[in-house]
């Protein structure tokens, strides 16, 4: 069985693209943007096609052949009318599929009722409305769970950050709608085996754990965490404010904060069993096994995927037609290794951010990010996803990994609000750390903002650089010169 999986450097994608590439008996194909981002297991039953389903020639090109294909994407975060490229890219989908001759197509959206849902949860409920609408030439198996709970998930993130940091926290009113969370594991098992499942009718099978409202899950995420938490819900709370609160506490952007908290005024509950009937063998972990395993594997370094991966638009990707050679203004410093290596410099660039830092002036970057943040920007709370490993397409604080050489260099895109577009580049060449800044600026602001910030720069940046080479020689045993 040929099998193609879309969305593969998402949330979900990645998780699912690891336990396929196990199933000797599939030949899988993996559909993407930026086959750059991807990291593919190898093997010889795996192959990538790059593309996107608005370019409906190489859509057709990836399903040839195609028996079971995951339709695993979606636009919140697109400039424009996100709703409408919904609409357009399952369209094209479906479509392309009937043409080739695809014979299932699998879906997961999202719990909830048309009338009441959310714009992004109206939109996913479109998505699947779409896929399905042709039943008597094609399969669609659309799957629709509730809040999804996982290591790296926007949706743990929020609960995370909020238990952790609030001893007391004020709400609004929604929080107590009630919802059926479920883990991320549980979600890949009902996509794993819909594969396997005999062809029949389109089905829309509804997936979630226990019944519980928000404030619940709160609660019982902090008895996991062995916190003591206090919840007081209060009227006043706007779908606006709350979302500039979870702005400033969390580390999801305004829109994607907005969209969860809308997506919680309205009650996201299984409407139908089919899921017991047709996979009988699933149980949904328990809610505090869900936490519990989420917090483990952020302890032991194990996040397969987080929320900020692959979301379409500013937030997350790195889908732009911009490149440091494009830049008008740079700043380019060298520093001697002397008889350090590369790895062992390398070792120390990849380990910035997060948790750890900077390395210098931490306080200033902190002050930054706060001001990111209040001016709607990712601010430095995104953090990352590993403490020493990174790959392309990973976010790292305010920045996104735009290119990764083991060993030789390291670029750093800015996400943070910015009058322009900035790069970081970090490169050994022969026994130099070579450090660089690029500035693409967008009108006079952007020049003003360059100029203005430069002696900033020339400090911190140098700063960084001479403790980058300083803890590879604490880690190579303080004795290289």
């Amino acid at each position: 069985m040929r099998v193609l999986l879309t969305g593969v450097t998402g949330y979900i994608g990645r998780r699912l693209m690891a336990r396929l590439a196990t199933e000797k008996e599939i030949s899988l194909r993996l559909f993407v943007r930026n086959a750059a981002k991807l990291h593919p297991p190898s093997g010889p039953n795996i192959e990538v096609a790059e593309g996107s389903t608005f370019d409906r020639a190489l859509l057709a090109s990836a399903l040839a052949n195609v028996d079971t294909a995951y339709y695993l994407m979606h636009s919140l975060g697109a400039k424009g009318n996100f709703p409408e490229l919904e609409r357009r890219s399952a369209e094209n989908f479906r479509e392309t599929c009937l043409e080739v001759g695809v014979r299932r197509i699998i879906y997961l959206g999202g719990l909830g009722v048309k009338e009441t849902a959310s714009p992004h949860l109206r939109s996913r409920i479109e998505t699947g409305e779409i896929l399905s609408a042709r039943p008597d030439k094609i399969q669609t198996l659309w799957f629709r769970a509730g809040i999804i709970i996982g290591s790296g998930s926007a949706s743990f993130e929020i609960i995370r950050h909020l238990v952790q940091k609030l001893p007391v926290m004020i709400t609004p009113r929604w929080i107590l709608t009630r919802t059926q969370p479920i883990g991320v594991e549980s979600v890949l098992d009902y996509l794993q085996q819909a594969r396997t499942l005999p062809t029949g009718p389109s089905l829309v099978v509804d997936i979630g754990g226990e019944v519980m409202s928000f404030k619940d899950m709160l609660l019982r995420a902090a008895t996991v965490m062995g916190l003591r938490r206090r919840i007081i819900s209060l009227p006043l709370f706007t779908t606006k404010l709350s979302s500039y609160w979870l702005v400033l506490i969390t580390p999801v952007p305004y829109r994607l904060a907005k969209e969860l908290a809308e997506g919680l005024k309205s009650e996201t509950i299984a409407l139908n069993d089919l899921a017991a009937k047709l996979f009988p063998a699933i149980v949904p972990e328990p809610y505090e096994r869900t936490i519990s395993r989420a917090l483990e594997e952020i302890e032991t370094n194990q996040v397969v995927s987080r929320w900020c991966d692959s979301t379409t638009g500013e937030a997350c990707d790195l889908d732009i037609q911009e490149k440091t050679s494009d830049a008008v203004y740079s700043d380019r410093r060298v520093f001697g290794l002397g008889s350090l290596a590369a790895e062992e410099v390398f070792r120390s660039i990849q380990s910035l951010g997060g948790h750890r830092g900077w390395l210098a002036f931490d306080w200033l970057w902190r002050i930054r990010g706060l001001l990111d943040k209040l001016a709607g920007g990712p601010g430095l709370n995104r953090g990352r996803r590993d403490p020493q490993e990174l790959r392309i397409g990973d976010s790292l604080d305010f920045w996104k990994v735009q290119d990764i050489r083991k060993n030789q260099r390291l670029l750093l895109l800015a996400q943070m609000k910015v009058s322009g577009r900035a790069w970081l580049e970090f490169a050994i060449k022969g026994n130099s750390l070579v450090q660089t800044a690029y500035f693409l600026p967008r009108g006079l602001a952007g020049r003003l903002y360059w100029h203005s910030m430069r002696p900033a720069h020339a400090l911190i940046f140098s700063q960084i650089a001479k403790k980058i080479i300083e803890a590879a020689r604490k880690r190579a045993g303080g004795h290289r010169p």
